[in-house]
Formats: structure tokens, C-alpha cells, sequence
């Protein structure tokens, strides 16, 4: 009998997802990782603890449940007790709160850069809009052409050359402080 390929490759398929689907519920306990950096400063990942001696503050990360404890001698006996995780530098990771404020933080942070960058660009601009206003007048108040302004009653009057004098002063400050 003749079996249409489709259905030959079904199985095949269906046993993929199977091992795809057991292969990921295998990775799970490789999350209890350690981290911590060795006698050369370099960082080493595991799911095993740190060879002995390795000093508690350069243990990074430790998975839950893995406190640290402390061992004393007192009075011809041996004591045992956990170290509070504040006691233990790098003990235990940030909490979840302590990260999700941590990264509002970094996003307030960022969304202020972006603000603050924006702003200066529009004032780089309106400074180079100022400059070349500037530069125009300048040249045209040098021109010795007669300026027509409108008075406060809306009246167009021909500046006199004090008037022009004290525009052209008034000009080359504003090109002073505009044109950097």
C-alpha cells in the first residue's frame, strides 16, 4: 500500500516537537547559576559553587537558597549560623522591585538626554536664524540705502542716520552673541 508523503512525514514532525519540547524542560534547572570572579579577576558562570577559598565578596551571584554562612569557634565548639543577605556583598540579586525601578531610572535618564538634546538643537537653530537676520540688517544698514521702519502709530518713517547708528550698534551685538 502506498502511503502519500505527507503522512510519512508526520510522524517525524510529531517526534521533533517532543524532543524540542523535553530538551526545554531539561534546560530549566540549569538557572541556579553561581557567578563569580576568580584569583585572575576574570568572571566564571556555573551551576556549581566556587572552588573553596574563593573570597565572599567576589561571589556575584548566588542561585536561591544558597546563603551564606558563617563558621566560628567559641568556647571548644563549632557554630554555624546564615549571614543576613545585607551582611553578604553580592549574595543575592536585586529584587524585582529594585530592578524595575532601576530601569525607570535608566529611562528617565534617557527620555531627559533626548529632551535636553532636542531643546538644544531648536536653540542652535533659532541661533543661526538670529545670526543670519543679523547679518542681513548689518548689510543692509551699510548699504547707505534709506530704511524705512513703521512708528508706533503704524506710520512707515525713513530712519536718520542717529537712528541708523544706534540699529547698527544694536545689530553687532546680536551678531556678537548669535554668531559663535
Amino acid at each position: 500500500m502506498n502511503m502519500p508523503i505527507a503522512s510519512a512525514r508526520r510522524p517525524r514532525l510529531g517526534a521533533a516537537l517532543l524532543f524540542t519540547a523535553l530538551a526545554c524542560t531539561l534546560a530549566l534547572p540549569a538557572q541556579a547559576q553561581w557567578k563569580w570572579k576568580d584569583a585572575n579577576g576574570k568572571v566564571q558562570y556555573s551551576d556549581r559553587p566556587p572552588p573553596q577559598g574563593t573570597p565572599d565578596k567576589d561571589i556575584l551571584l548566588r542561585p536561591p537558597g544558597q546563603e551564606l554562612r558563617v563558621v566560628q569557634w567559641q568556647n571548644g565548639k563549632v557554630t554555624d549560623a546564615p549571614v543576613a543577605a545585607s551582611a553578604a556583598p553580592g549574595a543575592s540579586a536585586p529584587t524585582r522591585a529594585e530592578r524595575e525601578a532601576e530601569a525607570k531610572r535608566k529611562a528617565d535618564e534617557q527620555q531627559l538626554a533626548v529632551q535636553r538634546k532636542a531643546e538644544e538643537q531648536r536653540v542652535a537653530e533659532q541661533r543661526r536664524g538670529n545670526c543670519a537676520n543679523a547679518r542681513n540688517n548689518e548689510q543692509l544698514l551699510r548699504s547707505g540705502q534709506r530704511v524705512v521702519q513703521a512708528n508706533a502709530q503704524g506710520e512707515n518713517v525713513v530712519m536718520d542716520d542717529q537712528r541708523r547708528a544706534a540699529e547698527l550698534q544694536r545689530v553687532r551685538s546680536v551678531i556678537a552673541s548669535e554668531c559663535k
